[in-house]
């Protein structure tokens, strides 16, 4: 009776911690999120977030407003306990809306503002043209912070263009100061002839995340513009995730520009990195 008792009661501790286990396990996971551009044809938005959900992932970048308000877009990520960690503006909105950005973007609990991509009228053509909009992008990123929220900038390839030594992307930077934070996406960088993992060491403390996405080798994919899914392609990421690590990379962000199977490309790009990602990067708290 008494062993009956003593196993009776080490049952009732071990079912009583259980919950307190599952809890730990369910509270922290790897700083991975989603761009919300990569399911833009993937059905309704309430679809688009279950797809985020089912793999895993509790954090995204949105793209401006997804075209709803904001009570409806909180609601849908409160739905599927997904957190909005930033959100791609353009540099128009910026501009000529940035109260308004920045009332839908706290509505929704984002702190981070990212200019996505430069219009043909907005490139710089030269080095001076690059020192000047990281001067009006450093001006726009003290604002930003002025309203408790910060700013970032997303390259593609053409801000890699040489000029004396240095890119448009470092100009930029340069000019810009110490608000501006980079959003390096490392198969642009690769598009234009360059290591990211090198390029991730040039912006070492301001980098608040990486596009994690690759390439395809040299004419394949050609209906999904050539990328491929995080580690299918011929990206080195055994140098790149320890060179994010050290660059102090805050989120992992999963896209693919032209998904054919964007489900897949989303599930495939978070299970890689949540098994290669380096153990000391950190891991963000679940909502």
């Amino acid at each position: 009776m008494k062993a009956l008792f003593r196993r009776s009661a080490s049952l009732i501790l071990l079912l009583a911690a259980l919950p307190v286990f599952a809890s730990e396990a369910a509270t922290t996971q790897k700083p991975i999120a989603v761009q919300m551009y990569t399911l833009r044809n993937a059905g309704s938005l309430d679809q688009q977030l279950k797809i985020v959900h089912d793999a895993g992932v509790r954090a995204v970048e949105t793209v401006g407003t997804q075209n709803t308000s904001a009570t409806e877009l909180k609601q849908l990520l409160d739905r599927y306990s997904i957190k909005a960690v930033s959100s791609h503006v353009p540099l128009a909105e910026l501009r000529g809306n940035l109260d308004g950005v920045v009332t839908f973007n706290r509505s929704i609990g984002n702190s981070t503002l990212v200019v996505p991509y430069l219009d043909q009228k907005d490139r710089p053509t030269d080095a001076a043209g690059w020192t000047a909009l990281g001067k009006e992008l450093g001006r726009i990123a003290k604002q930003v912070r002025g309203k408790g929220m910060r700013l970032a900038y997303h390259n593609h390839d053409f801000e890699l263009a040489d000029f004396d030594g240095q890119t448009g992307l470092e100009l930029l930077f340069a000019a810009a100061g110490p608000d501006l934070q980079t959003e390096l996406d490392l198969a642009w960088v690769a598009r234009a002839g360059l290591d990211p993992a090198v390029m991730l060491g040039k912006f070492r403390g301001r980098v608040f995340a990486v596009h994690a996405k690759d390439n395809a080798p040299k004419g394949q994919a050609q209906d999904e513009g050539g990328f491929a899914a995080v580690g299918q392609g011929v990206l080195d990421w055994n140098a790149i995730l320890p060179a994010a690590a050290a660059a102090k990379v805050q989120w992992y962000i999963v896209e693919h520009d032209q998904p054919r199977d964007p489900a897949k490309v989303i599930q495939t790009g978070a299970d890689y990195l949540r098994e290669h990602l380096p153990a000391n990067v950190p891991t963000r708290a679940r909502r």
